[in-house]
C-alpha cells in the first residue's frame, strides 16, 4: 500500500480536461442531487443548513441508547493563544441556534463572547477555564469544551481532553504551528484523541494555509491533507471549496448564515481543486485499506473515488489516528465554520467509537473496558470542580450505565456513598436543570464533596478511572494578606483554587514562615492574586518570585555509615553501605529510585522499609540550597544490625546521614527550570530582541520570518523571564508578543550556584539566631 504514495506527484501539473470531467459525474453532493447546480440553505437546523429551523433547549433529555448514542459527539476546540477559539466556539453556536447573535471577544460591544463568562476573561481577551456548553447540528447532539490557549492554564486542556472522544485543533493561518499547537498535539497524543485541524484566519494579511498543513507534516508529524480549498486568501476571501463533494461553497448574507453551493466554478479553481482532490484522495488511501483496494481495482487516477467511498474512508482513518483532516475558514468573517460542524458529525468519533478503560478494583486492577449502554454499572468521572451559587459544581463524563436525580452512587476514591442531588447541563456559566443523564454525557453535579479526579460508580461497582496527567510547578511567590483580618477569606480562597486547579499548589516555608503559592507561570499565579481580590474581597501581597529550582549529582560514590546512639538504656544502632549514582532529568522526568541489593540478611528485611523512608526524607531538602533533590539513584547493599539496639528509627537515621554525606561526595549541581520561549515581533526589532535574549543568558535556537514579522524561539532560564513582557513591550512599541512554557531543568552556572548557596546559608544563620 505504501509504494501508492508517490504514484502521483504530477497531480498539479494534470490537464482540467480529463480530471474535471471524470469527477463531475461521481462527485455530486447530496444536497445538489435535489437541486440544480446553485443551492442556498439558511443557517440553522444542523447539517448544511438543512432544515430551515431553530432548536429550543430541550429541558429533560432522554436517557442514551446505543442509537443516540451514534448521534453524540463531545470534542474540545484547543490551539496556541489567539488563534481564534472562543471566536469559532461563538459562530457554533450562533450557527446551531444556541444563541441568538454574535458577540465578539474583549466584550467590545459591551456583551463579550458567550464562553468567556468570567469577567477577568472579558477584560484580557484571554480564556482563563475551560467552559462547556453543548448543542444540536441536525439530528446530531455534540457536547463543547473550549479551552485555554495560554501555556499557565494547560490544565484545562489536559483535563477536557482526558474526558473527550474528538478535538478539533485550531491554527492560525499567518502564524502555524506555534509553541503552545505543539504542546496540545503532546497531549492529544498522550490521550489518544482523533483531530480535525481548522485552519482560521484566512481573511489575514500573510495569511498562507498550505504552508500550515506542510508545517502540520513536518513539525508536528501528523499526516495531514487539505478537505477544502480557500477561495481568496486575505481580503479577498470569499469561502471554500469542498474537495469531497467538488463543491464551491459561499458564506453569505451580514452573519454567514446563508450558504450557497454550486459547481460552477473558474477553470483555474477546478484545475486547483482536481490536483488537491488528488492529493487527499492518495494520503487517506495510504492508510486506508479499503480505499486503498478499490485504488488498485478502479483504475486511480483516471477514475476517482465516488464521494461516500471518501467520506467513510475519511473516518475511519481519522478514527484510527492515521489521517488528520484540515478545514478552513475565517470564523471572524463567518466563513467556512458550517462546513467545519459538518467535519465533526461526519468524521469524529461517537463515544462507541473510542475506547475507555477502568481498572477493576476487585481483579488485581486490570484494565476492564467499558460499554456504553445505559444499563451497564454506572462509571463517571470528575474532571473539573468549580464553586457555583449553590454549592460546588463538579463537572463528569459518564462512560457507561446511567444515573437519575436522587440515586445512591459511590465515590470510590473517597470512599464516599453519596444521594445525587442536582444534575446540570452547562452552557458556559448557565444551566439547565436535568432529571437523568446517560452514558457518553457530559453534565454537572451539585452540592457533592470531591476532589477532580475521582471516580463514581455504582454502589456494587469496585471500578477506579486512571489519572490524568499533572505537570509540576514551576515558579513560586509568597503572599501574604494586606489585612490581617481577611485571614479566613485567604485560607478559604486558597484552599478552593488548590481544589480546582492541580497544577495551583501551596505550601508554609518552615524557615520564613511564609505562605508560598506555585504555579505554571506569572499570568498564572497574577489570575488567583486578582481572583481572591474580586471573589473574597483579600487584597494580597506577593513577594519575589521563587524558581523551582532542583538538586541532583553527577557522579557515583559509594557509601559506608553506621549510627549510633547510646542513651542508658536500649540505644540506637544501624549500619548501611551503598552507593548512589546518577539518573535522567530530562523533560519532566525527575523520579528518584531505591533499591535493595542486600545479600544474606545483613539488614534484616523488616528494616528496609525505614531505609527507604530515610532516602525520601533526604531528598526532600537537598543540602546545597535546601530544594528537592531529583535524579538519583541510591542502592543498599549491604549494612549490620544489632539485636536489641537496632529500630525502623535507627535504619531511617542512618540512611539518611548516608545520602546527605555520599550526596556531598557525588559531584553535587543544582538545576534551574529552563523555558521555551516564543517571541513574535516586527522584523525591524529584530536585532533588538535578540540581543535581550542574550543578556538574559537565552539561546536562540530558531528564527523564521513571515511577511513584515519574525519569530524567534529561543531557551532561557525561568529567572530571567521575570518581567519580561514590560521589558518587551517597550523594546517593540507595544507590538511584541511572546509565549513561553517549561522544557527541562538543566545545571546553573558555577558564579549562579555560589549565589544561591550563600543565600541559602544566610537564611539558615537567621533562623538559627
Amino acid at each position: 500500500m505504501a509504494s501508492r504514495l508517490g504514484l502521483f506527484r504530477f497531480a498539479f501539473q494534470r490537464s482540467t480536461s480529463t480530471a474535471f470531467a471524470s469527477t463531475t459525474s461521481n462527485h455530486v453532493s447530496s444536497f445538489s442531487r435535489l437541486s440544480p447546480p446553485t443551492t442556498t440553505f439558511l443557517r440553522h437546523g444542523g447539517r448544511a443548513g438543512l432544515g430551515g429551523f431553530v432548536r429550543m433547549f430541550a429541558s429533560s433529555p432522554a436517557p442514551s441508547t446505543i442509537s443516540s448514542i451514534s448521534h453524540l459527539r463531545n470534542i474540545g476546540i484547543s490551539a496556541h493563544i489567539d488563534s481564534g477559539k472562543t471566536t469559532l466556539t461563538e459562530r457554533i453556536l450562533y450557527y446551531t441556534g444556541k444563541i441568538s447573535d454574535i458577540h465578539e471577544v474583549k466584550g467590545k460591544d459591551g456583551v463579550g463572547a458567550k464562553m468567556d463568562s468570567m469577567e477577568l476573561e472579558r477584560e484580557k481577551g484571554i480564556t482563563i477555564q475551560s467552559a462547556a456548553t453543548h448543542c444540536h447540528w441536525g439530528d446530531y447532539r455534540i457536547n463543547i469544551i473550549d479551552t485555554p490557549g495560554h501555556v499557565d492554564f494547560t490544565i484545562e486542556v489536559e483535563r477536557a481532553l482526558r474526558v473527550l472522544d474528538g478535538a478539533v485543533l485550531v491554527m492560525c493561518a499567518v502564524s502555524g504551528v506555534q509553541s503552545q499547537t505543539i504542546t496540545v498535539d503532546r497531549q492529544m497524543n498522550r490521550y489518544k484523541v482523533p483531530r480535525l485541524v481548522f485552519i482560521n484566519k484566512l481573511d489575514r494579511a500573510g495569511s498562507n494555509p498550505w504552508k500550515v498543513v506542510e508545517q502540520l507534516r513536518e513539525k508536528l508529524k501528523l499526516n495531514a491533507a487539505a478537505m477544502q480549498l480557500p477561495i481568496g486568501l486575505e481580503s479577498q476571501h470569499k469561502g471554500i471549496v469542498d474537495l469531497v463533494t467538488c463543491e464551491a461553497v459561499y458564506f453569505t448574507g451580514e452573519k454567514g448564515d446563508k450558504i450557497v453551493r454550486t459547481t460552477d466554478m473558474p477553470d483555474k479553481m477546478k484545475q486547483d481543486m482536481e490536483a488537491r482532490r488528488l492529493v487527499l484522495v492518495d494520503t487517506v488511501g495510504n492508510v486506508d485499506e479499503e480505499l486503498g483496494e478499490w485504488m488498485i481495482m478502479n483504475d486511480f487516477p483516471n477514475q476517482l473515488p465516488p464521494p461516500e467511498l471518501l467520506k467513510n474512508a475519511i473516518r475511519r482513518a481519522t478514527i484510527s489516528r492515521k489521517f488528520v483532516p484540515v478545514f478552513m475558514g475565517a470564523a471572524y468573517k463567518n466563513s467556512g465554520v458550517q462546513s467545519l460542524l459538518d467535519g465533526v458529525i461526519d468524521y469524529l468519533p461517537n463515544p462507541t467509537q473510542k475506547d475507555n478503560f477502568a481498572l477493576d478494583l476487585a481483579n488485581g486492577e486490570v484494565p476492564t473496558l467499558l460499554v456504553p449502554e445505559p444499563k451497564k454499572p454506572f462509571v463517571a468521572l470528575a474532571f473539573k470542580l468549580e464553586e457555583g451559587k449553590f454549592g460546588q459544581l463538579t463537572y463528569i463524563r459518564v462512560y457507561q450505565g446511567s444515573i437519575k436525580r436522587g440515586d445512591t452512587i459511590k465515590n470510590v476514591n473517597l470512599d464516599r456513598v453519596i444521594k445525587v442531588p442536582r444534575l446540570v447541563k452547562m452552557h458556559a456559566n448557565e444551566m439547565e436543570e436535568i432529571n437523568e443523564i446517560g452514558p457518553g454525557e457530559i453534565c454537572s453535579m451539585f452540592g457533592v464533596d470531591c476532589f477532580s479526579g475521582n471516580t463514581f460508580t455504582s454502589q456494587g461497582a469496585r471500578m477506579s478511572m486512571t489519572s490524568m496527567f499533572v505537570p509540576e510547578p514551576v515558579m513560586s511567590l509568597s503572599i501574604t494578606t494586606k489585612n490581617k483580618d481577611h485571614s479566613t477569606n485567604f485560607s478559604k480562597a486558597l484552599a478552593r483554587f488548590q481544589k480546582e486547579d492541580p497544577t495551583f499548589r501551596v505550601k508554609m516555608d518552615p524557615e520564613s514562615n511564609q505562605t508560598i503559592i506555585s504555579g505554571m507561570g506569572e499570568l498564572h499565579l497574577d489570575i488567583y492574586v486578582e481572583r481572591m481580590r474580586r471573589e473574597y474581597n483579600v487584597d494580597a501581597v506577593t513577594g519575589k518570585p521563587n524558581v523551582a529550582y532542583r538538586e541532583t549529582i553527577s557522579s557515583f560514590t559509594e557509601f559506608q555509615h553506621t549510627h549510633k546512639k547510646q542513651t542508658g538504656g536500649a540505644g540506637q544502632y544501624a549500619k548501611v553501605c551503598g552507593n548512589l549514582d546518577s539518573l535522567s532529568v530530562e523533560g519532566d522526568n525527575h523520579a528518584n529510585q531505591f533499591s535493595n541489593e542486600t545479600i544474606g540478611g545483613s539488614i534484616p528485611p523488616q528494616f528496609m522499609e525505614a531505609c527507604r523512608k530515610g532516602f525520601v526524607d533526604a531528598c526532600e531538602k537537598g543540602p546545597l540550597v535546601g530544594q528537592p533533590v531529583v535524579g538519583v539513584k541510591m542502592v543498599v547493599n549491604d549494612g549490620g544490625a544489632h539485636s536489641v539496639d537496632s529500630s525502623d528509627l535507627a535504619f531511617r537515621t542512618a540512611t539518611a546521614h548516608a545520602f546527605r554525606d555520599a550526596f556531598q561526595k557525588s559531584g553535587p549541581i543544582v538545576l534551574e527550570p529552563i523555558m521555551k520561549v516564543e517571541i513574535q515581533v516586527p522584523l525591524e526589532f529584530q536585532g533588538a530582541i535578540i540581543g535581550g535574549i542574550n543578556r538574559r543568558k537565552g539561546i536562540v535556537v530558531n528564527t523564521e520570518g513571515q511577511d513584515d514579522y519574525v519569530t524567534i524561539t529561543c531557551e532561557v532560564p525561568l529567572t530571567a523571564m521575570f518581567g519580561y513582557s514590560t521589558d518587551l513591550r517597550s523594546a517593540t512599541q507595544g507590538k511584541g508578543e511572546f509565549t513561553m512554557e517549561y522544557k527541562e531543568h538543566k545545571p546553573v552556572t558555577r558564579d549562579v550556584l555560589t549565589t544561591l548557596m550563600e543565600e541559602y546559608q544566610k537564611k539558615r544563620q537567621e533562623k538559627e539566631k
